[in-house]
Formats: C-alpha cells, sequence, structure tokens
C-alpha cells in the first residue's frame, strides 16, 4: 500500500474535525499548514471567499484550542506530519498574472515580511517534528537574470534555515515547466520537489506524467490532485476530483513507481462542495494501489 497523508487545510474544518475525517479514512499522516500558528493575518489556502474563519485548518474553533488539539495529536502518535507548508499572505490567485506578479518570494516589497515569518514556520515545523517544509518559490523567470538571481539568492537562504533547524525545503510545481525546475534545482543543492501533477495542467505548464522524470532526483512528497487543461489560453485550468482529469491517474503512480518514490502522496482537494468526501475517495484509491 501507498505512504497516504491529507493535506489539512483543503478540510476547511478546525483540527479536531480533521482528525475525525483522518480516522475514518483510517490516515494518520498530515500535510499540515502553519501559517496561521504564527502569522495573525494568515490567510488559509484554498479558503479564499469561501469563508470568514482564519483558524489553523479553518472551522470554528480557537487558534489556541486548535493547537493544542494538534500537539496532542503528535504526543499521542495519532498524527504524524508529513511535511508543513508555509504560504504567504500576499499571494494573489484572481488570475494567472496576479500570481505571477505577487506569489512566493519573488515580490521585493514583502520580502523582509516574508523573511520573518518562514523563519516562525520553520521554527515549528522543527518543534513538530516534520520532515520538511514546503512553500512556493512562485515565478521562476530565467529570461530576467537579476531578478532569477535575487529568488536563487533567497532560496538559499530558507534552505540554509531549514537545514539549519534539521527539515528539509520542498518547493511546490505549478508557475514553472519541469525543464525550467529542474535547471534551477541542479544549482540549488539541497532544494527538493513537492510535487503537484494538477498545478501543472491548472497553469498549462506541461505532461505531469513527462515531469516525474524530469523532477525524480528532487521529488521528495507528493500531492495527489487532478485537474483539466484551460478551454482557454491564459485562464485558469479546472480543479477536479482525483481520477476524474487529465492528469492520467494511472499513469501518473507508474511514473512514480518508476523513479522508486516511497515517499508520501498527500491529498489536496481545493475546489468543490464536498472536499471530506473527494479526499476520502481519493485516500480509499490509492489504498487500492
Amino acid at each position: 500500500m501507498k505512504n497516504i497523508s491529507v493535506c489539512s487545510w483543503s478540510y476547511r474544518l478546525s483540527a479536531a474535525r480533521v482528525a475525525e475525517e483522518m480516522y475514518k479514512s483510517g490516515v494518520t499522516h498530515v500535510h499540515l499548514a502553519l501559517n496561521p500558528f504564527v502569522d495573525p493575518l494568515a490567510v488559509v489556502p484554498g479558503t479564499a471567499g469561501e469563508t470568514e474563519n482564519v483558524a489553523g485548518t479553518g472551522g470554528v474553533d480557537s487558534l489556541e484550542r486548535q493547537r493544542a488539539d494538534i500537539e496532542d495529536y503528535l504526543a499521542s502518535g495519532r498524527w504524524v506530519i508529513s511535511s508543513t507548508l508555509h504560504n504567504s499572505r500576499y499571494d494573489d490567485y484572481s488570475t494567472l498574472e496576479s500570481i505571477r506578479r505577487t506569489g512566493g518570494l519573488v515580490p521585493d516589497e514583502h520580502w523582509e515580511e516574508n523573511k520573518a515569518i518562514i523563519a516562525k514556520v520553520v521554527k515549528l515545523t522543527a518543534e513538530w517534528k516534520a520532515p520538511y517544509m514546503m512553500l512556493h518559490a512562485g515565478y521562476i523567470n530565467h529570461a530576467d537574470p537579476v531578478g532569477f538571481a535575487k529568488l536563487t539568492d533567497r532560496l538559499k537562504y530558507v534552505r540554509d534555515l531549514c537545514a539549519d533547524a534539521g527539515i528539509g525545503l520542498t518547493l511546490e510545481t505549478g508557475q514553472e515547466t519541469a525543464d525550467d525546475l529542474a535547471e534551477m534545482l541542479t544549482n540549488l543543492p539541497g532544494v527538493y520537489v513537492n510535487f503537484d501533477p494538477a498545478n501543472m495542467i491548472l497553469y498549462g505548464k506541461g505532461d505531469p506524467v513527462r515531469a516525474v522524470g524530469i523532477l525524480a532526483p528532487w521529488i521528495r512528497h507528493v500531492h495527489i490532485k487532478d485537474a483539466k487543461y484551460a478551454k482557454v489560453p491564459g485562464a485558469w485550468g479546472e480543479e477536479v476530483e482525483w481520477t476524474k482529469g487529465e492528469v492520467n491517474a494511472d499513469a501518473f503512480i507508474a511514473a512514480l513507481d518508476k523513479i522508486g518514490f516511497t515517499g508520501y502522496l498527500a491529498v489536496e482537494r481545493e475546489a468543490g462542495n464536498d472536499r471530506a468526501g473527494d479526499i476520502a475517495a481519493a485516500v480509499e484509491d490509492l489504498k487500492r494501489r
């Protein structure tokens, strides 16, 4: 059976409710969003415009209550963190162009603020004994030598911060092609990949099955998510339930098997009206493989 994890933020529920859903599916590992616990202005990923709550994983419980619950789950062994997540409060996913301008570590106007928040996320990641922290690097532009060098320097800073804390840094795939990301990572030893196949489709950045082979040396953690390519150039693709899109789930899992990947497959769902049900169905699909 595959090593299975789930993304906490996908449920839009408090930690206690997430724990209930995980228990029903027989899952103990979680990809955990940390920013709400260290940043009073944090935005919970996947909930923009859908909820007024900014608690750790959504829901109505206070942050203090959720943190206490999580620490209890970790101490008891009910939860094990496969990775944590840092997401910038300034990421604007309204359009492909807006996230290109605002995403990740790229914007100069937010870098110092992001540095301070990332340091707190790294510290909590280490305290909660997670092996990796994941973030979106932002738009990788090899055609802009100055901007590319600046992004590389910022990634080295975060990498070293993680290394000093005894954890690994992974970058979410998405805005760049696999070839562009591999070119950058070749010169960034110690920086790895959280592979999200659906993001490549949502951003229109190539075939995720082919990309697995290109990024194989760096893949440490994987999102299980599906999508369909955009019908209109320059628009977002459409996220759909796992196995219902154009990732080609069978070929994608086979590609991971071919490169010998044995890490965690974290189910993520950031659309739809029955996220808990969709996540449970994806977990069951993975258990059969």
